[in-house]
């Protein structure tokens, strides 16, 4: 008997054992800044699963480092690129725009050069899968490594071209499209209760909120639209012929892994080829190093605050430092501040610079009680993940007109500081999104292997996106119908009235 039990269990082994992907070779074509962070993330995890990474990036690249223990780069020489110093000046044009501080007489003027400006940033990526399908060299090594898939952030078209140049299965590390968000892309999405983001709209708007987020929406898709005509779409017609829609094929990848979670987002309908990884990047804190140790110890019961606004925005006007330095230094907290800038006249004595920080180890150390933030995804979950309040209080100071005399900036933070229900909502918010039957890293790599092992996920995905506007939303149809509709009733009429005037004359001829 006990033999027999001991060879069931050796049979049914194989089946409960978790499924295993062979090792695969996955071409990654990444993005700058924080959008190359949580790639970078991803690939290690891919790489521990035994699987092959090689990235294609230019000569170039400011943020992604050619020599790594797990992937392969293939460096393509451009002449010019996203670099550090351009990505600054976008910056400062953008905060100057959201400030307000130019003249009337060059709003209008500002505004059109914001979107010139991300459209030459689109031609400059152009430029260098253009430069990635001229090197014949490469493009032989890239078909002789026969790779499984490409991995890609859309919010560049590049990987997008490639991969059906190189005809291989598309998989999205996704938030942003090329001109918008990648959710409102791909899913269903009734503006009436979905607001844009960067609205400020919730799922339960007024009349005129839903008017503010039609116009937002109409704009987006403009962009997106334009963003693939202008730029992206000659670049396919030369190299992949003119039988191929950029904006269509777009939408067209095998599976979307979109960097959110519905703890912290509006529910909105969704589709098969959209795997939710929301926090993916998110980890339990390690220990400080030991400076930093004893800096976040020396703040005693008050604790510490977090400053970072992001990759991007590591520098910022003299004087929105200078108040963000003043408002720290009246707070009884300690605060470690990542500022690559000059250093502000007025930075308090409890106030530490630095031009790196282990984000995530700080977020979850008892002592840190706020994250001052300019809102970006990879912070703003990181700090759901670990419960801690998060003020966009930066954000806020770039809106700022004129010097912050009124203290906006110090009272939002005492305001997030002192209210306890800031905190617990966090903490609840953190519950909800680590509640879950597997970890969203395990998810993303789960449905990458997914792809792999089948060749694509073309069952997954809804053709909706190749159909026209007046299809989709079945205008056609209605008109149809309506013109159908119509023309029974003329028909009724008509023989009504026919029948009418045959009676009419029929009683006269008796009469």
């Amino acid at each position: 008997m006990k033999l027999l039990l001991c060879c069931s269990v050796m049979l049914l082994l194989p089946f409960l054992a978790p499924r295993v992907c062979e090792a695969g070779n996955i071409l990654v074509m990444p993005s700058e800044g924080s959008h190359w962070i949580n790639m970078d993330i991803l690939l290690q995890a891919l790489h521990s699963r035994g699987h092959n990474i090689t990235i294609v990036l230019s000569n170039k690249s400011w943020y992604i480092k050619e020599n790594s223990s797990y992937y392969t780069a293939y460096k393509v020489k451009v002449d010019r690129y996203l670099d550090k110093e351009l990505s600054k000046k976008i910056i400062s044009e953008f905060i100057e725009f959201e400030r307000g501080a130019l003249p009337l007489s060059s709003f209008l003027h500002m505004s059109v050069g914001m979107v010139s400006m991300f459209t030459d940033v689109h031609r400059i990526i152009g430029e260098f899968v253009s430069a990635v399908l001229d090197d014949q060299e490469l493009i032989r090594k890239l078909n002789d490594t026969k790779f499984d898939l490409l991995l890609t952030d859309p919010c560049w078209g590049s990987g997008v071209i490639l991969a059906k140049y190189l005809n291989l299965p598309l998989v999205y590390n996704v938030r942003w499209l090329i001109g918008g968000e990648g959710h409102l892309a791909i899913a269903p999405s009734p503006i009436s209760y979905i607001p844009i983001t960067g609205s400020g709209n919730t799922d339960k708007m007024t009349f005129l909120q839903r008017v503010h987020n039609m116009v937002l929406y109409l704009v987006v898709k403009s962009q997106n639209y334009l963003a693939g005509k202008l730029v992206y779409q000659p670049i396919s017609d030369k190299y992949l012929g003119p039988n191929y829609d950029f904006n269509q094929f777009l939408l067209d990848a095998d599976l979307w892994l979109m960097r959110v979670d519905f703890a912290f987002e509006y529910p909105r309908p969704t589709m098969p080829n959209v795997v939710y990884i929301g926090g993916f990047q998110c980890k339990p804190a390690k220990p400080l190093p030991q400076d930093l140790e004893d800096f976040v110890q020396s703040s005693g019961e008050h604790g510490v605050i977090i400053m970072s606004m992001g990759t991007f925005v590591s520098e910022l006007p003299v004087d929105i430092t200078n108040e963000m330095a003043t408002a720290f230094a009246k707070l009884p907290q300690k605060v470690i501040w990542r500022h690559t800038g000059s250093r502000p006249d007025t930075l308090g004595n409890n106030t530490l610079r630095v031009d790196w920080m282990p984000q995530n180890d700080l977020l979850g150390h008892p002592k840190t009680k706020l994250f001052v933030a300019h809102g970006g995804t990879n912070g703003v979950q990181e700090a759901i993940y670990h419960g801690v309040p998060v003020e966009a209080g930066g954000a806020k100071l770039l809106n700022i007109k004129t010097v912050d005399k009124d203290n906006n900036f110090l009272n939002a933070i005492q305001e997030v500081l002192n209210d306890p229900s800031y905190r617990r909502n966090m903490q609840r918010y953190s519950r909800l999104h680590r509640d879950q039957p597997i970890e969203p890293m395990d998810n993303a790599v789960f449905w990458i292997e997914f792809v792999m092992r089948h060749k694509g996920a073309a069952h997954l995905k809804s053709q909706s996106h190749s159909l026209p506007w007046y299809s989709y939303h079945s205008v056609d149809v209605v008109l149809f119908l309506a013109g159908a509709g119509l023309l029974v009733v003329l028909i009724m009429f008509i023989s009504i009235r026919c029948l009418c005037t045959a009676m009419c004359k029929a009683k006269l001829k008796r009469d």
